[in-house]
């Protein structure tokens, strides 16, 4: 790969061995290697500019779960290296609530959950990215409900006025990667299906989904077959059912030994002003950013990963209507 190092045999070994490199064998200081003075860092609940930003809440993470450990279960990806690469890297971690932190009180509490990070690099360096960690399925483990985490961190913050402010369109910071992925079949495939559910065209469930489709979405909720599907998209989409859906970013891959896949990130913008999985309507304005991962087999869609966060949504909802 032109312009990185030479251990790193492809892009995926590159993503997940930087990822070992920095948080398991304790690496902290390849930030400075690795990402760029300048990276923009998006996760849901906040925007983060420059890498000593990155550095200090990677080791406030590991100062609370020492032993966390980031395994690869897959990286879908695009672009060359001469041009630059964008991996959309899905993980499974486990960590130990050993210390005390932003999620409280040491609790001592084994934790399981997934990220899906979506990374741009080039020059053997990640410059832009955006980061969605499973915040319900953290939370829910500690004992906490995602509204009322949601709450708690506002009034750790200093209230509504001084508390940090999630991601929004308003709140977003541009960052190098202007790119939209690739031409891939699956990607297109998968970014339409998306589009049609939240079009309320649920009747794409069991037009495109294995009757056997195996399902994680957020709050750590797996799932089996079309009636997880269903209710799961019909949720969110019910919540925020006048929300601008933008399909922000579409990558589709085919590689030995593994199905077609597919990622696709995309976003809704507007008002929480239906009755779904945030419950009473409030009117707020709220943003959800979310990323999904699919693979496909003879019978249509047979896995599907989706995660958006959702105490920041709720940090959304509370700021606004208190």
């Amino acid at each position: 790969m032109q312009g990185f190092d030479s251990k790193f045999k492809d892009f995926p070994d590159y993503i997940i061995g930087i990822t070992n490199e920095i948080w398991e064998s304790r690496g902290i200081s390849k930030l400075h290697q690795y990402y760029s003075d300048d990276i923009v860092v998006r996760s849901p609940g906040s925007v983060v500019v420059g890498n000593q930003g990155v550095i200090a809440a990677t080791m406030a993470t590991l100062a609370e779960f020492p032993d966390r450990r980031l395994l690869g279960e897959d990286v879908i990806w695009s672009g060359t290296p001469e041009e630059g690469m964008l991996s959309s890297h899905r993980i499974y971690s486990t960590a130990t609530h050993a210390h005390d932190g932003v999620y409280g009180a040491a609790t001592g509490k084994k934790l399981k959950y997934r990220i899906i990070a979506d990374c741009h690099a080039i020059n053997n360096q990640i410059n832009d990215e955006w980061l969605i960690r499973d915040q319900g399925a953290i939370v829910r483990q500690l004992a906490w409900d995602p509204k009322t985490y949601a709450a708690e961190l506002i009034a750790r913050e200093g209230g509504p006025e001084a508390a940090v402010r999630p991601l929004t369109p308003k709140t977003d910071k541009p960052g190098p990667y202007k790119g939209c992925g690739n031409d891939s079949p699956w990607g297109q495939k998968y970014a339409e299906i998306i589009t049609r559910i939240m079009g309320a065209d649920l009747a794409a469930v069991p037009a495109e989904y294995d009757r056997a489709v195996q399902t994680a979405y957020p709050g750590g909720e797996t799932g089996l077959s079309h009636d997880a599907v269903d209710r799961f998209w019909m949720g969110l989409r019910a919540a925020f059912p006048d929300a601008e859906l933008r399909i922000e970013h579409v990558i589709g891959n085919q590689g030995p030994m593994m199905p077609p896949r597919a990622a696709v990130r995309w976003s809704l913008w507007g008002k929480h002003s239906g009755w779904g999985a945030f419950g009473q309507p409030t009117n707020a304005e709220v943003y959800v950013l979310g990323i999904s991962h699919a693979e496909f087999g003879p019978w249509g869609l047979r896995r599907e990963f989706t995660l958006y966060d959702e105490t920041a949504i709720w940090k959304q909802i509370l700021l606004q209507t208190g």
